[in-house]
C-alpha cells in the first residue's frame, strides 16, 4: 500500500492528470458521439443551460470553464457555425459579445444528457462512487485554486 503521507515526486502530477483526462475524454467523446458533440462542447453547452437567464460574456464563459479566450473560442467556432450558439454583441460595450444558446443549441444538449450520463455512469462504475465523489472535489479544488495561478 502506498504511504499516505508522501507524494511520488517521480511521478509527475501534470503527466498522470493529462494521462486520465485524456482517457476520459475519449470514453465521454466516444459515447457523445451519436449526438454529434465531444465532451468538451457539451460541457460549454451545458454550462450556457445553467447560465441562460444571464448570458455569459466570452470572457466570462472562459473563466468559469477554466480555458483561455483562445482556447474557447476554438471550440465555440463550430456551434456558433451549426446554429448551436449566437455571440451577441453587448449594447453597452461593442468589444462585450455574450455567448448565448440557441433553441438548437438546447435541443442538442438535452439529447446528448443521456449519452452523457452513459460515460459519467460507466466511470463511475469503474472506480467506485466514493472514489468518484473524491476525485470530483479534488480536481474542482485543483481547477479553482488561485495558488496554482502561473507566475
Amino acid at each position: 500500500m502506498a504511504d499516505d503521507k508522501h507524494v511520488d515526486n517521480s511521478v509527475c502530477s501534470a503527466t498522470a492528470l493529462r494521462k486520465a483526462a485524456r482517457r476520459l475524454t475519449q470514453l465521454y467523446d466516444s459515447t457523445l458521439a451519436p449526438a454529434g458533440v465531444t465532451v468538451t462542447q457539451f460541457a460549454l453547452l451545458s454550462e450556457l443551460v445553467k447560465r441562460a437567464e444571464n448570458a455569459p460574456t466570452v470572457t466570462e464563459l472562459a473563466d468559469a470553464m477554466v480555458m483561455d479566450r483562445s482556447g474557447l473560442g476554438h471550440t465555440l467556432g463550430p456551434l456558433e457555425r451549426d446554429g448551436f450558439i449566437a455571440l451577441v454583441v453587448n449594447d453597452k460595450d461593442a468589444r462585450s459579445r455574450h455567448v448565448v444558446l440557441t433553441l438548437r443549441g438546447e435541443a442538442l444538449q438535452k439529447k446528448a444528457r443521456s449519452l452523457w450520463a452513459r460515460a459519467q455512469k460507466q466511470f463511475t462504475d469503474a472506480i467506485g462512487i466514493r472514489e468518484a465523489k473524491i476525485l470530483q472535489v479534488a480536481l474542482l479544488s485543483i481547477a479553482h485554486n488561485d495558488r496554482l495561478d502561473p507566475l
